[in-house]
């Protein structure tokens, strides 16, 4: 099986080295970056690089960019996928990219499915591409709701055998919601929090919470910033909800509310526990 990758930074360049690593089969890839090719090249990430005219050859087209790029990518290639070519995306949001890509495919012989590889690192780049990122991870996959079940069989076993811990399949509304509460909440609460004050006399005085809540903070901001603005009623719903609870514990200690600020705790802890059981 041929596998055509579009972009080559993080994700691009760790579908690659896992491919390669967990597969026999042959890698193709492509980026704006010259040194992205040439590292990938370099390190037998990709067997070839990905051109105009070996794209219609490829069984799989993977493209890893930013959600714009990536729909117009998909869209100004439709007509040079082969017949029966999976054409997934790797982008954070699902509804702004399938509901341009799902009716661009309708007729086509090639398929689109939606997807999102649950798994990065505070760096970008191909530079810090790895071939077991996504060990123990989820491929969430959004297909059309009429893709044909056994294809979807056989794309969830694809991911399964390239490395992936598990996959998931899901609605793009779906997605998106949860997207936003577990990882792009995550990311505004860690770029506000390392902005207080202290955080730069932080040495000598902090362990693992420190490291855990400013881990993201370290972000690629135009990435971040378009992921947000292309999902970002949701995310303001997630982020008011996180100031509704922010402020409980503030009026708490301003109230100097001892049993108030106890409940609030236990209750915290008690969610937690429950998510673990």
């Amino acid at each position: 099986m041929v596998f055509g990758i579009v972009g080559l930074g993080l994700i691009g360049g760790s579908l690659a080295r896992s491919i390669q690593f967990h597969s026999e089969h042959t890698v193709w890839g492509m980026d704006i970056d010259e040194t992205a090719i040439e590292q990938a090249r370099m390190t037998q990430a990709i067997d070839d690089v990905l051109t105009e005219e070996n794209l219609p050859q490829c069984d799989v087209v993977l493209v890893a960019l930013y959600p714009q790029a990536a729909v117009d990518y998909i869209l100004s290639h439709i007509d040079c996928f082969k017949p029966g070519t999976l054409v997934i995306d790797c982008c954070g949001v699902k509804r702004f990219v399938c509901s341009r890509l799902f009716p661009a495919f309708v007729g086509k012989q090639s398929i689109f499915i939606g997807g999102h590889p649950m798994a990065g690192r505070e760096r970008s780049g191909f530079a810090y591409a790895q071939d077991d990122l996504f060990e123990n991870a989820s491929m969430i996959l959004t297909p059309q709701e009429d893709t044909d079940t056994e294809i979807l069989r056989q794309v969830k076993e694809l991911f399964l055998s390239i490395g992936f811990g598990r996959v998931r399949f899901s609605t793009p509304l779906e997605h998106d919601e949860m997207i936003a509460f577990t990882s792009q909440l995550a990311h505004i609460v860690s770029s506000a929090y390392v902005k207080t004050p202290l955080a730069g006399k932080h040495k000598g005085f902090s362990a693992g919470s420190f490291r855990d809540m400013t881990r993201v903070a370290r972000l690629n901001e135009t990435m971040w910033t378009e992921l947000f603005l292309k999902n970002d009623d949701l995310l303001l719903t997630q982020t008011q909800h996180l100031i509704d609870q922010l402020t409980e514990y503030r009026d708490a200690l301003r109230d100097r509310d001892e049993e108030r600020l106890k409940a609030i705790l236990r209750e915290g802890r008690e969610i937690k526990e429950s998510l673990e059981d």
